[in-house]
Formats: C-alpha cells, sequence, structure tokens
C-alpha cells in the first residue's frame, strides 16, 4: 500500500502539487492521469525522493521512501527512459545498477530474460530505439524484485506488440500482489489493465476511484435499423410508448439509456425485423476530459 498524504510542492509563485492525498492499494494498477502540468510527474519524482515536498508525505506500508532500508528492494521506479550512459552496453547498465543497489549479478540475466532484452544485452544503450530503453529501464526497475512498480509513460516509443506485452506483464505483476502506479496519456491503452485511477489538474486531485465507479455514469446509446422505412416509423412510435428516449437519425433510431435486450423486445413483440442492432457508451477518455476540463492548462481551440 502507498499512501500520499497532503503532498505539496511549489516553485516560486507556482504551485505544482496542492494538497495530493490518495492511496495505491496492493495487487492493483493504479493509473495516473492528467493534462500537461497537472502535477503527475513532480508527485512521482516526490514519492521516490527526487525532489522534496514542502510538506506532506509519501509512505509505503507506512515507512517513507527515504527510511526504506533496501529501497530497490520494495519500489522499482521509471521516471525517465533515458537515464542511461549512451556507451555502456544493457547488461553492463544493468550490472551497474545492481552493484549500486547491492543486488546479485545473477538479477541482471534474468530481467533481461525477463523484458525480452537477451539479444541486445551486448549492445551500446545509446544506439537503441526509445521503446528498447523503456525495455531497459523497466529492467532496471525489476533488479531488486520489488514490491512496487512506479511508471511515468512507461509505453512511450513501444510498437503495438510491445504495448500489449507491457499491459500483460503488469497486469501479472499486479495479479502477483504487487503495487502499479503507472502514468500515461494513451486513455484508450489504460482503460484496458487498468483497475483504478488518480486523476489530477492543476496538481489538485480531482478523483481517486475505480475505472468502473468513473465510467458507471456513462450513457448507453442504442442503434437500431430497420429493414423498412415504415418499420423504423412504427418502431419509433412503440419505443417511445414505452417510455424510452428514442431520435431518428438518418436510417437508425437512436434509443438513449437503454439496452440491446430491451430495444430487441420491443421490436420482437410488434413483429419487426431489425438489421442492426448495437450498443455504444462514452469512452473513459471522454470522461475523464469531462473531470479536467476547467483545469487543462494547454488547450486547443
Amino acid at each position: 500500500m502507498i499512501t500520499v498524504a497532503s503532498l505539496r510542492k511549489t516553485y516560486g509563485t507556482r504551485t505544482a502539487v496542492d494538497d495530493l492525498t490518495f492511496d495505491v492499494a496492493a495487487g492493483r494498477v493504479t493509473g495516473f492521469v492528467g493534462p500537461n502540468g497537472a502535477g503527475k510527474s513532480t508527485t512521482m519524482r516526490m514519492m521516490v525522493g527526487l525532489t522534496r515536498p514542502d510538506s506532506g508525505s509519501v509512505r509505503y506500508d507506512g515507512t517513507p521512501y527515504t527510511s526504506l532500508r533496501r529501497p530497490a528492494r520494495v519500489v522499482g521506479s521509471v521516471l525517465d527512459a533515458r537515464c542511461m550512459h549512451p556507451g555502456r552496453t544493457a547488461r553492463n547498465h544493468l550490472r551497474a545498477t545492481a552493484a549500486l543497489s547491492g543486488i546479485a549479478r545473477s538479477r541482471v540475466e534474468a530481467v533481461l530474460a525477463e523484458v525480452g532484452m537477451e539479444s541486445a544485452a551486448d549492445q551500446r544503450a545509446g544506439g537503441f530505439s526509445l521503446g528498447m530503453r523503456q525495455r531497459l529501464a523497466l529492467a532496471g526497475a525489476l533488479l531488486g524484485e520489488p514490491q512496487v512498480l512506479l511508471l511515468d509513460e512507461p509505453s512511450n516509443g513501444l510498437d503495438p506488440d510491445g504495448i500489449r506485452w507491457l499491459r500483460t506483464y503488469l497486469s501479472d505483476f499486479a495479479d502477483k500482489g504487487g503495487s502499479v502506479f503507472v502514468s500515461s496519456h494513451l486513455i484508450g491503452e489504460l482503460a484496458m489493465f487498468a483497475d483504478d485511477l488518480v486523476v489530477v489538474g492543476a496538481g489538485r486531485l480531482l478523483a481517486a476511484e475505480s475505472v468502473a465507479a468513473i465510467t458507471a455514469g456513462n450513457e448507453v446509446t442504442v442503434v437500431v435499423q430497420t429493414a423498412q422505412p415504415q418499420q423504423q416509423v412504427e418502431l419509433e412510435r412503440h419505443l417511445a410508448q414505452a417510455g424510452l428516449a428514442v431520435a431518428s437519425d438518418g436510417p437508425r433510431l437512436k434509443v438513449r439509456n437503454s439496452s440491446r435486450s430491451a430495444v430487441s423486445a420491443i421490436a420482437f413483440a410488434h413483429g419487426i425485423a431489425v438489421l442492426e442492432l448495437s450498443e455504444t457508451t462514452r469512452s473513459l477518455e471522454d470522461s475523464l476530459l469531462d473531470l479536467t476540463a476547467a483545469t487543462a492548462e494547454f488547450a486547443s481551440a
């Protein structure tokens, strides 16, 4: 369990993080989202002692990061995928990282295999693509077999196969009891594997809930198309008589806050043939844009 309590950080007259409080549960993937300039990176730096907060605290099972006896055994973090010497090979980078943290050298080969980098182990990091650097940085975070993974935009530069691999890996890590705290601007991707979300804007907490809770109020729309135009008119009348909010949209009808089964039952009861019957809802991205709209510092016209 990670507990962030009343965290605050200012730079001159600018408040980057403002009284931020939230928890990150064990055994779950928690997404950390918000617009550019919302304070995500500053928060994550404070969570691993790279930036000192003006006030507030971050604790891992009750212990501040700076008081952890062997931090690499508790927290594995990737805040910048470029933080490696370009002249070192992947293997030597990991060996140096392991030595600094008092970790056995044998873990180097294990994590290279874990992130799929065995074939590139003796290549210099300076020649790696951003996606390969992301894998190497994650390997470094995994050296200490940590209980927590703290990752800032880990899918940047990964190809589709790499993104799917990362999604599966982080879900498996959480399923084994680990805590995953990951920031991302790829909301559609995050929606596929995150359990919870911490949403921030202008340095303040906007929401800290499960993905299901955030999207629970999203309106569902059923789209239906009949075989004949006259049947569309009939179906629209029957749907309205059933108390459903229905509107014509060209050759289709749109029924708000209903379900495919309810619309299908009405059509069947009146002998109306249906060519199309689908259900749509607002996405998680739509929900988050609504939450953060008022706090977006950089917004397009």
